[in-house]
Formats: C-alpha cells, sequence, structure tokens
C-alpha cells in the first residue's frame, strides 16, 4: 500500500464508486444499435463516434455511408442518432409519416430569443407560425420584389468592376456576403443596408457568428444533458447573445418607426407578420391566430442571417466551380447572352426559365449542400422498412453523403450540371436531392433563396467571368464546424469579358 495515497476505507469506497458510475454513464447509451441490429462505428466512452474516420462531421458522414451502407447507428457524444440516406424510408419519414411520427427537428432548448424561431418550434406552434409565414414566399410576392434584389444585384456588378480593372485577387464571399445581407435586408424590412460598399459593417460581423455554436457548450450539454434546464434558466444560448441582441434591436426600431409613420404599408416580409396581428377579433382568438410581437423579431432575425449565410455560401461555390471548370462557365455565358442580349436588363419570368443556369445551380447544391445533415425526432417508435426506431430517437438525414453516394450520383466528386438536364432531371429520384430538404418541413426560403443566387450570377456572368489564381485553394479543406463551408476564404480573380 505504500505505492497509494493513504485513504480511509470510506474515501476508496467513495472513490472506487464514483469511477465507476462515471464509466458506466459515458457508456450507458451506447449498445442500442446492436440490440436493433444496426451496422455503425464501434462508440468511444462519453465522445461516442464523433470524428471516427474525418473531423468533418459531413465528410465523416460520407465515409460512414461508404463503410456502412445507407443507415448506421452514431452516436453524438453520448446520445444515439440512426442515419438514414435510403431513399425510400427518406420518403416515408420527411412526407408520409410527417405528420404522425416525425414532425420536430431536434431542439437543443438553448435557443436564446430564437426559442420560438419556425425553424424551432413543435407541432401544433410550427404549424401556426409556418401557415402565417408561407404566404411571404409565393411565388407572386416572389416577384414583387424582384426590382428590390435587382438594385442590390447592380450594386454587386458595380463593385466589381475596380477589382477587375486592377486585377485583384478576391474573397469571394467578401462579395457575395454582402449582396446576401443586402436582399435579406431590403426584402424583410424595406431598408438599404448597403453593406456592400460596406463589408466590414457590424451587420455582416453579426450575421456570420449567428451560425457559429459554442463548441464547449455544446460538448457540456451532449455529456450532461439533465444540465439542460438549469442551463436554459441561466440564460445559455447556442446563439450569441451579443448577435442576437443586436437583430434584435434593428427590428424593434424599425417597427416602432413603421409604428409612428403614416406612410402606406410596405409589402415586405416584417409587414407581412405584422399584418397578421390586424384581425378585429377578441386579443385572445388573435393571439392564436397572428404572430405574438415576439414570435416577428425571431423570424424576422431568423430569416436575414439563415438566408444570409446560405445564399451567400453557395453564391462562393458556383463562382469556385464555374472557375475550375471554365467549359461550364462559357456555356453559361452563352445561355445569359441568348436570353439576354446585348447584356440587356434582367427579367424575372425569363431568368426562372434559364434551364443550363438552373442545372448549374441544382448541381453546386448537390456537391455542396449548405446544410450538412437534417434532422426529425420520432415522437413513437415506429417500424419502416424492417427498422426499428425507438421512441425519441434522432434520425439524422446526412444530405452530403446522400449526395455524393455513387450508386445514386455516377462519379459523384465531379461538377457535372448536365445531371439535372431537362432530359436527365426527370428521372432523379426527388429523395436523393434534398438541399432544401422534403416535404412539410422543408425549406420555406428554398425559392427566394433561387433567384437571389440566380439573379446575382447573371448579372455579375453578362460582365465577368471567374479564373481560379495562386491564391485559389485546390482541393478545398473543409470547415469542421457550421454549415458546410470552407475552412480557409475561396480566393478568385474577376476577368471583365
Amino acid at each position: 500500500m505504500g505505492y497509494f495515497p493513504f485513504f480511509s476505507l470510506e474515501t476508496w469506497i467513495l472513490l472506487i464508486t464514483f469511477v465507476c458510475i462515471f464509466v458506466m454513464y459515458g457508456k450507458w447509451t451506447h449498445g442500442i444499435f446492436e440490440k436493433l441490429g444496426i451496422p455503425g462505428p464501434k462508440p468511444v466512452m462519453y465522445l461516442g463516434t464523433v470524428g471516427r474516420h474525418n473531423k468533418v462531421y459531413y465528410i465523416d458522414d460520407n465515409e460512414c455511408a461508404k463503410k456502412y451502407g445507407r443507415v448506421w447507428g452514431m452516436y453524438e457524444l453520448r446520445r444515439p442518432m440512426l442515419a438514414v440516406i435510403d431513399p425510400d424510408m427518406l420518403k416515408t419519414i420527411l412526407v408520409k409519416e410527417c405528420f404522425t411520427y416525425f414532425t420536430n427537428r431536434r431542439n437543443f432548448y438553448l435557443n436564446g430569443e430564437l426559442y420560438d424561431a419556425v425553424s424551432l418550434v413543435e407541432d401544433d406552434h410550427w404549424r401556426r407560425v409556418r401557415n402565417i409565414l408561407t404566404t411571404s414566399f409565393t411565388s407572386g410576392r416572389i416577384k414583387d420584389m424582384f426590382s428590390i434584389m435587382k438594385h442590390n444585384s447592380r450594386k454587386l456588378t458595380t463593385c466589381l468592376q475596380s477589382k477587375a480593372d486592377n486585377n485583384e485577387v478576391i474573397n469571394i464571399k467578401d462579395v457575395f456576403g454582402p449582396y446576401s445581407m443586402d436582399v435579406m435586408a431590403s426584402c424583410a424590412f424595406s431598408v438599404d443596408m448597403d453593406t456592400i460598399n460596406n463589408p466590414s459593417s457590424a451587420l455582416i460581423t453579426h450575421g456570420s457568428k449567428l451560425l457559429r455554436f459554442s463548441t464547449s457548450l455544446f460538448i457540456f450539454q451532449g455529456f450532461f444533458p439533465f444540465f439542460l434546464p438549469l442551463l436554459e434558466l441561466l440564460g445559455a444560448s447556442f446563439f450569441p447573445k451579443a448577435s442576437t441582441n443586436f437583430f434584435k434591436t434593428i427590428v424593434e426600431k424599425i417597427r416602432a418607426e413603421r409604428n409612428e409613420s403614416s406612410h402606406q404599408k410596405l409589402g415586405d416580409f416584417l409587414q407581412n407578420m405584422i399584418d397578421s396581428q390586424s384581425t378585429s377579433e377578441p386579443k385572445k382568438e388573435k393571439q392564436n391566430k397572428g404572430l405574438t410581437d415576439h414570435e416577428i423579431i425571431s423570424q424576422a432575425i431568423m430569416f436575414v442571417f439563415a438566408g444570409y449565410e446560405t445564399s451567400a455560401t453557395t453564391l462562393v461555390f458556383v463562382a469556385y466551380s464555374l472557375a475550375r471548370n471554365p467549359e461550364v462557365m462559357e456555356r453559361l455565358h452563352e445561355e445569359i447572352d441568348s436570353t439576354f442580349p446585348n447584356k440587356g436588363p434582367v427579367q424575372y419570368e425569363a431568368l426562372m426559365q434559364m434551364e443550363y443556369l438552373d442545372s448549374v445551380v441544382n448541381e453546386c447544391l448537390r456537391l455542396y449542400p449548405p446544410i450538412g445533415r437534417l434532422e426529425r425526432k420520432a415522437k413513437e417508435t415506429v417500424k419502416i422498412n424492417g427498422i426499428t426506431i425507438p421512441k425519441d430517437m434522432l434520425v439524422m438525414i446526412p444530405i452530403y453523403a446522400l449526395h455524393r453516394d455513387p450508386e445514386l450520383w455516377p462519379e459523384p466528386e465531379e461538377f457535372r450540371p448536365d445531371r439535372f438536364s431537362k432530359q436527365n432531371k426527370q428521372n432523379i429520384n426527388q429523395y436523393t436531392y434534398l438541399p432544401f430538404g422534403a416535404g412539410p418541413r422543408n425549406c420555406l426560403g428554398m425559392r427566394f433563396a433561387l433567384v437571389t443566387v440566380k439573379l446575382a450570377l447573371v448579372e455579375v456572368l453578362q460582365n465577368y467571368s471567374f479564373s481560379v489564381c495562386e491564391e485559389t485553394e485546390i482541393p478545398l479543406t473543409m470547415d469542421p464546424e457550421g454549415l458546410v463551408g470552407p475552412l480557409k476564404p475561396i480566393k478568385l480573380k474577376v476577368v471583365t469579358r
């Protein structure tokens, strides 16, 4: 015993008991997939299967898909997750049984001011908010906003002129990011933030931070989920408070100014939400039908920062893909020139009918979907295609891996827009291509985002080409955190046509 510290018997018993409990607690959620007969990597105590094949979570998903097939079990720290990329199962989960078993996404609970945002709320609360917001994203509404988008796309092309003249190497997100933010802000609030001429604006800074979750908080809640109520009570949030408060202040200020103004009502996103409150019904019933003041703030914040990041990232990847595939860019130039001769003004209807442009954007979204994963939580135990999904099991849909399945997409690493040609598109199973999700809980702003991206591409490519340079990273090193994106900024040159 001389080699061991001198402790009393009671202390040794406590230490041994603590070690046993520590080990048991770290492993007691493991083993569920073995019982269900579902393959997957073997978990490590507390860490689960995180980063088993690659530290970039969506690339890790792709490696797991290659090794274990289209259904496998994994562990996010201590939490079991069922990964599914089988198209038939996805149809059942996302559409057929959406309202019965898979209505809700994962709720981290540490959502701060965004606790009632449409992407986070559940069941009847989600249905009410979603139904109200849907009216803001009809084709007619988006068409009405097209002139606002064009105002910002013109500023984008003007901004690029000096960079092309000076043969500058451009951090391409420094150009497309402000454009995306200006479109979101102008369509949401009818205000011109002009961040494209002020890329260091606080709006861009905070917008970039909102989807960067705290790693330490994520790990802590993963290890000790029973502390979630206490963390929520203490005001802990995955969304940075400084950023959510910044956007909240902007929304409240704009709404206050609008309430004081006697001007004609605007047709923007904010006004549509405010109008949902304008009923002659009693207050109690009105709260059930329209959005509350806080819900309006949450939806506005979510629309701006989620739309900004995903649209900007998509534009960055399209520019990168075109620069690396000049033959594709040349063909796209030809379609643009024939659709809008002599660099004519871009019209909404003609833009929406451009087939090759649509193919290029779709192929880029296949290779680089903004969201690497979708998630649904099982309300009850259910059996799908012979696989039992227990109650409260988190079903994870690895979009990045689904889009790179070689059986579904031959030579998946290649950038081939013709996969989505008019002739080939009809042969694509819609549940093998999910950049915006599918079913009742798909991305609400899908059409809006596509118009934003396509307009910017056409306006820019009417006047310029993208080209790689010495500073362009090939291949890309991907970011292990947040949305699908590069770890380092993508740098290109723009060349005047």
